[in-house]
């Protein structure tokens, strides 16, 4: 009869940004705003990248695929979060749950991988301008890509089917506006333990290998510039890094605020307001990002645009 107990969660109820029914309206849309311009933005960067002969270099080949996670990770959290805004009781299925949870994580740790990939893409670029194409070749840069790709899904299936093969003890109550991994183990009856430590060592393996990908590709890219004799070309090599170094301050400020604060000051609050800054905002912000700041895609932008109105025309 205890086991049976232990099986009886089919729902979850999730207990969504807040509980104020006053702040439902306006948030529900300020945040479809965010998700919409986020939808636009990353598809735009996709489409871009795919039709535009100038953009078929390996630096708009990762970004491509920096936004096709950035719509990933988004899109497996926003519309259920929009959708709960709107509806009385927050719930969601035991099964769209894992699902929720699995694409999340996949896309979410592949952001980091292509993140760091594209930081080494750069050191190449300034440091080796004259073996770009060699070492940067088409068979490399898919390899670089997809090794990221196969790794989060094997990260993202350990941490899901441990969490989800394991015995929940009848409490449905997530804590949170999505399925994530440690709001979830605390509703397990066994292993907690266990799971809670295999979620945080990914994580820490997953945010310190990828960072120290970057940093070090920086350390060296910097040692470069700074061995330029002309002005302008520090400026030009500074100018290729910008739209990416800002990319990576933000998404990594986010995600080591979110791991390295005193469980003092730890709670799900902060946990949320962090949490939607990294699902949410930072998906919006990085086309933004790298269209405001970057010419080229600027000119794709423009060249598209009118070869559209042309053809209506």
């Amino acid at each position: 009869m205890e086991s049976q107990n232990l099986t009886v969660v089919t729902e979850f109820i999730l207990m969504g940004i807040t509980d104020n029914p006053n702040l439902q309206a306006p948030l529900f849309v300020l945040f479809l705003i965010i998700y919409l311009i986020s939808l636009v933005g990353n598809l735009g960067m996709i489409i871009l990248t795919l039709v535009d002969s100038r953009l078929k270099t390996p630096m708009y080949f990762f970004l491509r695929h920096l936004a096709i996670t950035d719509l990933g990770y988004s899109t497996a959290i926003g519309p259920k979060m929009l959708a709960n805004f709107v509806i009385n009781q927050n719930t969601i299925s035991f099964h769209f749950c894992a699902t929720q949870l699995a694409f999340f994580l996949l896309f979410i740790a592949c952001e980091l991988f292509i993140l760091s990939v594209m930081s080494y893409d750069r050191y190449v670029a300034i440091c080796n301008p004259l073996l770009y194409n060699v070492i940067m070749s088409q068979i490399i840069c898919w390899v670089l890509v997809a090794v990221p790709y196969f790794y989060s899904l094997f990260v993202s299936l350990i941490v899901t089917i441990k969490i989800f093969s394991s015995s929940f003890c009848g409490y449905n109550v997530i804590h949170h506006f999505y399925c994530d991994g440690l709001p979830l183990t605390s509703l397990l009856c066994s292993n907690t333990d266990e799971i809670g430590m295999i979620i945080l060592t990914l994580s820490a393996i997953n945010l310190i290998s990828s960072l120290l990908v970057i940093l070090v590709s920086y350390l060296l890219i910097i040692r470069a510039i700074l061995k330029m004799n002309s002005a302008q070309g520090r400026q030009k090599a500074f100018s290729t890094c910008g739209s990416h170094l800002t990319v990576v301050t933000v998404f990594y400020g986010t995600l080591i605020f979110m791991y390295v604060q005193p469980k003092s000051s730890h709670s799900f609050n902060t946990d949320k307001v962090a949490s939607i800054f990294y699902t949410l905002i930072i998906p919006m912000l990085n086309p933004l990002i790298y269209s405001l700041r970057n010419k080229d895609v600027k000119h794709a932008l423009r060249r598209t645009v009118k070869t559209i109105s042309n053809n209506f025309s």
